[in-house]
């Protein structure tokens, strides 16, 4: 664990130095007790191997690794004020797989992240509002919180991600979100992303070419070799979810909406540097 800690730090402190980064909030002649690498490399092993329990990262960090760490309530603060940072580091890493994937194949689909159990939607205080309300229809069963769409190469390295309420259909998602893949790629996944106006629209203007699992009443039916194929891609992609949420707690613990959304990208984030490293 401390090699991989090691090897998380290493790779945060040298893009800070390669993009010249700065928080913000801190005053250019300002030296900060805990540098900004320090912070992510805490809030990313808390999501790796603490559950995402910040507090344990923190002790773990200052007794096991001689870190001097801040206050829970100072380092929070911090760490919010990277939530950009976050975002930024996450998409670094996936120029890195798009550069490196030659099939330039990628998987789509999405997985939800309940904010909590459905007898308690009426006392939740994060999220409020039917539109968190969706469904599992692999589980048929409804859950109350939001919906993560996230696109990876063949080798499961995620590339792309966009969060959602949890009512928002995947083929909803896929009209309001832009792939940022290189031309020529191919995109597969499930029957629930079928549009053919958007398949057309990506064919024509970004020659990126969506390859949706057709429906039995398709109009566009596929042939035998091809469901096959696509089925065989889509457990992939499932495999990659399974790695990311075998890591969530029961219930993510956050206070605020923002928090919530930070810990997700930390989850993500995680995996993201877990597939590289």
């Amino acid at each position: 664990m401390s090699e991989k800690v090691l090897a998380i730090y290493c790779f945060l402190d040298d893009y800070f130095q390669e993009t010249g980064q700065t928080n913000p909030s801190i005053k250019p002649q300002a030296t900060p007790k805990v540098a900004d690498s320090i912070v992510l490399t805490t809030a990313i092993i808390a999501a790796r191997f603490f559950g995402g329990n910040q507090a344990s990262a923190m002790l773990y960090m200052a007794d096991k690794q001689g870190v001097t760490m801040l206050e829970k309530s100072a380092f929070n603060r911090r760490l919010h004020r990277l939530a950009t940072t976050l975002h930024a580091l996450f998409y670094y890493l996936a120029d890195f797989f798009k550069a490196l994937n030659l099939s330039s194949q990628y998987l789509i689909d999405s997985f939800p992240v309940a904010v909590c159990d459905n007898i308690r939607i009426a006392a939740s205080r994060l999220l409020k509002g039917e539109e968190y309300r969706g469904k599992i229809a692999s589980k048929r069963r409804f859950f109350f919180g939001l919906r993560v769409q996230l696109v990876t190469t063949l080798d499961k390295q995620p590339v792309q991600f966009f969060i959602l309420p949890g009512s928002v259909a995947d083929v909803r998602a896929l009209q309001m979100m832009h792939l940022h893949l290189p031309a020529g790629s191919e995109v597969f996944g499930d029957a629930g992303y079928t549009d053919y106006e958007q398949e057309a629209l990506y064919a024509d203007c970004e020659q990126i070419y969506l390859q949706i699992q057709r429906r039995s009443n398709s109009r566009r039916p596929d042939w035998a070799w091809q469901a096959a194929y696509k089925k065989a891609l889509r457990q992939r992609i499932e495999q990659a979810f399974s790695q990311i949420t075998m890591r969530f707690p029961k219930k993510i613990h956050a206070v605020t909406e923002a928090g919530f959304l930070i810990k997700i990208v930390l989850f993500l984030l995680a995996y993201a540097l877990e597939t590289s490293l």
